[in-house]
């Protein structure tokens, strides 16, 4: 009965999907990059966006930019995992890309807002949810000025939206605040290691050694 239990389990288990949400200005984004250059086992999902690029933003790394017929085709195809419209442009998850990570045994994450992050998880209630919380209001408003990318008028908006965003972070499993950076990261990389030692991320981990000793 433990042999078929663990079999069925090893059957089902694949890589962990951990969604990572933060209002603009809260260093999400420089959190991930971190967590990526600190642990090679997992991937980040490159989501699709009809935005114009940034400076230094390279298509297929940072984004997928598609225009909004594109977009609008994949959605209606029903390629997309999640999708959101976000300050005026529209984002999302392509699933292919995701099932096909998570089913090779690679962790994933999803950088995504509060929208799309209740999109997956009604599709994968197993999936891990992170909130990133900036230390104040002002500390958002001075990263968002320091960026040097966006007006008075946007900057404006993008706070207002922040508040919104953030009332939803007791949907989460988890939250964090990004007062000092290397705290934050330090937080990040422990939710995702204490999830891989879960029972069944470590039977698929150590399959064979569960094998020989049970």
């Amino acid at each position: 009965m433990l042999k078929m239990t663990l079999n069925n389990i090893l059957d089902q288990v694949a890589g962990n999907l951990f969604i990572i949400t933060a209002p603009s200005g809260a260093g999400k984004t420089s959190l991930v990059k971190s967590i990526l250059k600190h642990d090679a086992q997992i991937k980040l999902s490159v989501s699709h966006t009809t935005r114009t690029p940034r400076v230094g933003e390279e298509n297929g790394v940072h984004y997928h930019f598609v225009t909004e017929a594109q977009f609008l085709s994949t959605l209606s195809e029903g390629g997309f995992l999640e999708s959101a419209d976000v300050h005026g442009a529209k984002y999302g998850t392509s699933q292919l890309a995701v099932d096909c990570t998570l089913q090779a045994g690679c962790d994933v994450i999803l950088e995504i807002d509060w929208q799309g992050a209740a999109q997956v998880r009604a599709i994968y209630p197993q999936a891990i949810s992170i909130f990133i919380l900036p230390p104040s209001v002002e500390t958002l408003e001075q990263r968002l000025n320091d960026r040097g990318q966006d007006s008075l008028e946007v900057i404006n908006r993008r706070v207002a939206a922040a508040r919104e965003e953030m009332r939803h972070m007791v949907e989460f499993d988890y939250v964090t605040i990004n007062d000092n950076f290397d705290m934050a990261l330090q937080d990040l990389l422990a939710i995702i290691r204490a999830n891989r030692l879960k029972s069944a991320s470590q039977l698929q981990r150590y399959a064979e050694l569960v094998q020989k000793l049970t």
